[in-house]
C-alpha cells in the first residue's frame, strides 16, 4: 500500500534563509496518480546514512497550477529537512507517495468567505487553499492571519504579496511578528485578542463559512477555543497539526497481555502475536509488512486503519472524529491492542 514513485526535482527555490520550495516533475503517465485537492500532502521517502526516513509535507501549489510544490523549513537537529535545504538540487530523484490528507477545501458554486490562521511552515497548505478559494469564485473572499518571527523568516512572503496585488480586497492579510515591529503588523504571537480583532472588528461584516488552522498544537488549540468563544461552530473549524505536543503514555501501564493480531494490507493477510504494551504500527513494521505510514507521530493521516474485530486504544488522536472512532477507525501509530485478538484492515478506510 506504500506506493512510492520516483519523481525528479524540477526546481529548488529559496523561500527564506532556512526554507526551500521543492517542485517535482510529474510524468504524463502519473498525472492522474498525483492529482490533488487543495490542502493535501505528500510523503517523501529517502535513505540517509542507512536509515529510511519518511516525511509528510503539505502541497503549497494550487491544483490549477499544474505543479506539485512543497515548502520545507529546516528544523534544528532534523534529518531530512536539513538535507532538503542544504543538499537537494534540480535533477535529483526522490521517492514520493501520491497525495493524501483530509485538511482540504471543498469548492462550491455559492460565494464563500474563508479565514485561515497559520504560523511558520503551517502556511504551506494554506497557500494552496487560498489560491483555490480565490480562483473558484470571483466573489469569494479570503482572510489570512499569519504569524512568524520576522518578515525575513516568513515563508511565501513574496507569493502572498502577489496574491494581494492580484485579488485586491478579496484577499486580506494580517501579519503577526514575534521578534520584529513592522508597520501595520501585530507584534507578538497569535493570541485570543488576535482572533477577536479579526472576527469582531476588522472583518465583523463577513460571515465566515469555514476557518482553516495550521501550525503548532498550542496555536491551534488557542485559536479554536477563541473561535468557539465567538460562537463559531466546531463543524466550521478545520485544522492540521505541523507539530504536536507529546502525550503522556499511560495506556501501556495498564496492559500486560498478548494479542493475536491479523493485519489486512493490499488484500493480503498477515498474522502474528504482539505485546499489548507496544504500538500496533511499530510491530507491523517490524514484521516487514508494507503498511502505509509517514509521520509516526499522530500528525498526518497515512496510517489510518479499521478495527474489524477486537478493540484498540489510542494514546492521542487529533485527526479522527468521534464518529470515525466509533466506526472503528484508528491511527495505528498511536494505538495499543486491548483485547486477546484483533483484526486491523488498512484497505477498508
Amino acid at each position: 500500500m506504500s506506493d512510492f514513485h520516483k519523481l525528479t526535482v524540477s526546481a529548488v527555490d529559496s523561500l527564506t534563509p532556512n526554507s526551500v520550495a521543492l517542485t517535482f516533475d510529474i510524468p504524463t503517465a502519473l498525472k492522474a496518480t498525483f492529482s490533488y485537492v487543495a490542502g493535501q500532502y505528500i510523503t517523501i521517502k529517502h535513505s540517509l546514512n542507512g536509515e529510511e526516513l519518511r516525511r509528510a509535507y503539505s502541497i503549497s501549489s494550487a491544483p490549477s497550477s499544474g505543479k506539485l510544490t512543497v515548502g520545507i523549513k529546516k528544523v534544528e537537529g532534523g534529518s531530512f529537512s536539513v538535507y532538503a535545504n542544504e543538499e537537494i538540487k534540480t535533477g535529483d530523484l526522490l521517492e514520493v507517495m501520491p497525495p493524501e490528507g483530509r485538511f482540504t477545501f471543498e469548492a462550491k458554486q455559492t460565494t464563500q468567505n474563508i479565514a485561515a490562521f497559520a504560523a511558520g511552515s503551517g502556511i504551506t497548505p494554506i497557500m494552496s487553499i487560498a489560491q483555490t478559494v480565490l480562483e473558484n469564485n470571483d466573489t469569494n473572499r479570503f482572510v489570512l492571519v499569519y504569524g512568524n518571527q520576522n518578515p525575513k523568516e516568513t515563508m511565501y512572503h513574496g507569493e502572498i504579496k502577489k496574491l494581494q496585488d492580484t485579488y485586491g480586497e478579496r484577499f486580506a492579510v494580517q501579519w503577526v511578528y514575534s521578534r520584529s515591529s513592522e508597520p501595520n503588523c501585530l507584534f507578538g504571537r497569535i493570541e485570543t485578542s488576535t482572533v477577536n480583532l479579526i472576527v469582531k472588528n476588522k472583518f465583523k461584516e463577513l460571515d465566515f463559512d469555514n476557518f482553516y488552522l495550521c501550525g503548532p498544537e498550542a496555536m491551534i488549540n488557542l485559536v479554536s477555543d477563541a473561535l468557539k468563544g465567538n460562537g463559531v461552530s466546531e463543524a466550521k473549524i478545520h485544522f492540521e497539526l505541523f507539530t504536536a505536543s507529546e502525550a503522556e503514555e499511560t495506556i501501556a501501564e495498564d496492559l500486560d497481555g498478548k494479542t493475536q493480531i491479523e493485519v489486512l494490507v493490499d488484500d493480503e493477510s498477515f498474522s502474528f502475536e504482539m505485546d499489548q504494551r507496544h504500538i500496533i504500527l511499530d510491530e507491523v513494521l517490524k514484521k516487514d509488512i508494507d503498511a502505509p505510514y509517514s509521520c509516526q507521530g499522530g500528525v498526518c493521516s497515512s496510517c489510518i486503519a479499521r478495527v474489524t474485530e477486537g478493540s484498540a486504544k489510542m494514546v492521542k488522536n487529533q485527526i479522527l472524529t468521534d464518529s470515525e472512532v466509533a466506526e472503528g477507525l484508528i491511527l495505528t501509530c498511536q494505538a495499543h491492542p486491548t483485547t486477546p485478538t484483533l483484526k486491523v484492515d488498512y484497505d477498508d478506510v
